[in-house]
């Protein structure tokens, strides 16, 4: 609750996509060792498992695809402007999907 009130007392609209995940008081990006920082900080403390924010839109990206979202879609919500960058790094293919595709064939194959 307490970030809702800050971002409101700062005046940033959080329910655009000019909103940053990862912003300073002036809604711009911060350095990519701030947030890594504070994510470290957080997981030590915790005892988690560290990763990196970069980790965290690659699982983000996974979950798309697993959802059966677009290459387009994911291609715009993490703002490559070439789909080819979307496909070459994140469009992997999950075991779940791998096994989907072999039963939709087989399927189709006994028809």
């Amino acid at each position: 609750m307490y970030q809702a009130q800050f971002m409101l007392k700062l005046e940033f609209n959080t329910n655009t996509p000019e909103q940053h995940v990862f912003a300073n008081t002036k809604n711009n990006f911060y350095s990519i060792n701030v947030p890594n920082d504070r994510m470290r900080n957080v997981q030590k403390r915790n005892g988690l498992k560290q990763i990196t924010v970069h980790r965290l839109r690659h699982t983000h990206c996974s979950i798309l695809f697993s959802m059966g979202a677009s290459i387009k879609d994911v291609q715009t919500r993490l703002g490559h402007t070439d789909i080819q960058t979307t496909m070459n790094i994140y469009a992997h293919v999950t075991k779940e999907e791998k096994k989907d595709t072999a039963d939709k064939f087989a399927k189709f194959m006994e028809n």
